[in-house]
């Protein structure tokens, strides 16, 4: 599902208020680890649907996390993660919208 996604800028809106990230989106795996940016995490694709996809990662000595994705449009998916991250437990869903290109 994630090869689907239109490639470049996206914002990440999270429901909480949090303040919106941007992310580069090349792969659409960008979207999978949003409190991990480690590139050594060990992932395990749960489910891989046409709309959805649930990963399931751990980073060594950083924590893990499980991120549920679903597809509304190729510019736009909806967010759920949880897990632990930097020794404190974490949760959110948020919503991504692809805005234009990287920079």
């Amino acid at each position: 599902m994630l090869d689907s996604l239109d490639r470049g800028g996206w914002e990440v809106r999270y429901r909480d208020g949090s303040s919106a990230q941007k992310v580069c989106v090349r792969t659409g795996r960008e979207l999978i680890q949003l409190r991990h940016k480690d590139s050594g995490c060990n992932r395990f694709v749960v489910e891989d649907e046409a709309r959805d996809v649930t990963v399931q990662y751990t980073c060594r000595g950083n924590g893990y996390g499980r991120t549920h994705i679903r597809k509304e449009s190729s510019g736009l998916v909806q967010i759920d993660s949880q897990g632990i991250a930097g020794g404190k437990p974490f949760q959110f869903t948020a919503e991504a919208r692809q805005t234009g290109s990287c920079g």
